[in-house]
């Protein structure tokens, strides 16, 4: 069994709102609340059932689709609504809803997911808007980013 190092989920989650050190100040993604805009891209697998194609169209109306659109995760997320259907069924295996819950952790899914991809969905009211038809702004959440705003001096 392996010992020690860095691991997936391991120490705590990383909080937009938390003042950090320079050394951790990676940059959260800003996703709009409304979602994707626009045509649900072509189905890139064999025949899909009718579950699928609803799985499929809701999902890309999600804020995170603009993601996987700009990272072309077309077949991972094709891959993920497959499972998840078969998932679904009765005599369905435990590994495979745990290969679900894996899969929609890594498209930034689930809570956790969103965290490790250091995304988030724009609060109401939330200043860093994209304009529509733009790409997702990344706001300025580093500590030093944060206190020059707040003392509105130079830095």
């Amino acid at each position: 069994m392996a010992k020690g190092g860095a691991r997936t989920r391991s120490g705590p989650a990383p909080d937009p709102d938390a003042l950090r050190r320079e050394r951790d100040a990676g940059e959260w993604t800003i996703l709009p609340a409304e979602g994707r805009q626009g045509a649900t891209p072509e189905w890139p697998l064999t025949r899909k059932t009718a579950r699928e194609s609803r799985l499929w169209s809701q999902l890309w109306a999600r804020p995170q689709a603009l993601m996987w659109e700009r990272y072309g995760q077309e077949l991972e997320v094709a891959l993920y609504v497959r499972r998840f259907a078969e998932a679904e069924g009765r005599q369905s295996s435990v590994a495979l809803s745990t290969l679900v819950r894996q899969m929609g952790d890594s498209l930034g899914l689930s809570t956790p997911g969103m965290r490790a991809n250091r995304w988030r969905i724009e609060r109401p009211g939330e200043e860093d808007k994209a304009p529509s038809g733009q790409a997702p702004t990344i706001a300025p959440t580093s500590a030093r980013a944060r206190l020059r705003a707040v003392a509105g001096g130079s830095g």
